[in-house]
This record gives structure tokens, sequence and C-alpha cells, in this order.
């Protein structure tokens, strides 16, 4: 597999403002999401723990899926997809607006990874040990399944080249069916506890905790089981609610400062070093010493 990610960072962005073409931003499967959320990196139990130890518990968000018959649960008037019915979710990395430039677009207001540089277009974890499995592998996963990749759409929207190599990688192994239970979907064990919170969700209001409330019980859950870890679960969630990470500080100062999504923004780079580089975010190489380097 090879891809071609200079000035793009498709399956990082939503971009579907940028173009009136009807876009399938990842959906998998046959569940719908309740959010909108475009291109969400889910991340796996392991990295949920990594990512609230390392204080940035403030970047996750969890999402739910519409579902319909017995496998579901009614919360907030909506049928959320369950499983033995406990609502099931994933914990995926949040995305703020920034003003971004991909494929060549001037600069524009457009939900974007919390941990994308707008000005490089490059994962400031890139590398890191936080650095999510879905990110690393992608598209390798679709590829597998010989489905769509994002590549592809980008280049079917804008053209370009960016899939330039389609053999999936070796460790492109999804994880599907029970065996994902506790490792990458996870279940609310008391669906009593959401109310009002999935509304919240729908409309894009979540609150801290609400997110904690998800990232909590999606650390304290158990590969192939149900089981929740009561005190796995409280240490987690104090721990959500008291983070206070540059990326989760420039999430509140992108929201304030941004237009409406697809609007036109100012360039990245002064924005990016005040709202970003200031708060501590560790700066990306550019994109001539990553071909150096290749």
């Amino acid at each position: 597999m090879e891809v071609n990610c200079e000035g793009c960072a498709g399956c990082c962005i939503d971009w579907r403002a940028l173009t009136d073409a009807t876009v399938d931003h990842e959906r998998r499967g046959r569940y719908v999401p309740l959010d909108d959320v475009g291109n969400l990196a889910p991340i796996r139990r392991d990295e949920v723990r990594a990512f609230v130890d390392e204080g940035f518990g403030d970047v996750l968000q969890p999402r739910l899926f519409a579902g319909e018959g017995d496998a579901t649960v009614t919360i907030d008037g909506t049928e959320v997809a369950a499983i033995r019915g406990r609502p099931a979710f994933l914990v995926g990395l949040r995305k703020p607006p920034k003003p971004v430039g991909p494929f060549d677009h001037d600069p524009t207001w457009l939900p974007t990874c919390a941990f994308l540089d707008p000005t490089t277009l490059q994962c400031r974890i890139h590398g890191d040990d936080l650095y999510p499995e879905t990110c690393r592998r992608y598209p390798g996963e679709n590829l597998a399944l010989e489905v769509e990749t994002g590549c592809e759409r980008v280049e079917g929207v804008f053209g370009g080249s960016r899939l330039v190599d389609d053999e999936p990688p070796d460790d492109a192994d999804p994880t599907f069916g029970p065996a994902a239970v506790g490792t990458t979907v996870f279940a609310h064990p008391d669906p009593d506890r959401l109310t009002g919170v999935v509304e919240r969700l729908q409309n894009d209001e979540s609150t801290r905790a609400d997110r904690a409330e998800f990232v909590a019980i999606a650390a304290a859950s158990s590969p192939a089981m149900l089981a929740v870890s009561d005190p796995v679960y409280e240490e987690t969630r104090e721990q959500v609610l008291d983070a206070d990470s540059w990326a989760g500080r420039a999430i509140q100062r992108w929201s304030d400062r941004a237009d409406e999504a697809g609007t036109a923004a100012p360039a990245p780079a002064s924005l990016a070093e005040e709202i970003e580089e200031e708060a501590g975010a560790p700066e990306t190489p550019g994109w001539d010493t990553v071909e150096t380097d290749g």
C-alpha cells in the first residue's frame, strides 16, 4: 500500500463542504451514526487508556448509532443500536473547525482532527506512541474489505493521484463481531444514565461530562465481554474531567474563532502558531523532510 498524502489529509478532514457531490464519509457497515462527524477515527480500548493517561482525555468523543428492530434501546426518543440492551458506541478523536486548504483549495473553515496541523496538513502525533492504529493502517482495512477508500473519494472529486498502490498491508485485519466488543465497540451498561446525553450528541452539543461518561466506560471495558470495571470507570472519568491538554484547549479556541463550515478562513500559519503551538503543540516536519527521509 502506498498513498500520496501531501496537501491532502482527506481522511483527517471533513471536506464535504467543499463539494456538491454526495460523499460517503466513512460510514462503515449498516448502522448510521447519530452524529454527523465526517471521517471519525475510531480508537481501541488500550488507546483510549493511553490518551487518558497522557492527559488527552479531552480530545476524545463517542459515536452512537441509530438502530431498528430488537437490537436497540430507546433513549431521548431515538432508537439506539444496542448489544443486549446496552447502547453500543465507538470512541474517536474530536474534530474542531480549523482553517485548512486541502487539495490546493483556499483556506476554509472545516472540521479537522484535533491533532492535524492546519498549516502543513500533517499529524502532530504521527510516529508517537499515541498515534492510533486506525490512522497508521489507513486505508489498509478498506482495501482488505474491497470498499472505497477516502483516497479514492478525493481522487473522484478533486482529481490527482492519492492511492498509488492498492495492495493491502499484511496487518490490515479488520475486527468484527464478538471479537470487537470491549476492544473497539463498547456497550454502555445503564441506558438511563444517558437520558439527555443522546439528544445533545445528535445536536453537536455534548458536554465534557457527556464525553467523559463514554470514555470512562470504554476504558473500563473488558475484551470480548460486556463487563465494566467500576474502579477503572471512576478513575478514568475523573481523569477526563480534569484533562487540560494543549489539544483540548485548542479545540475550544478554534470553536470560538471559527465561522460556519465551508466559509473562507484566514491563512492558517499564524493562527496555528497562536492557538496550537503556543499552547504546547509539537511542530510537524514539513513535506520536504518526509520526502527526503522516504
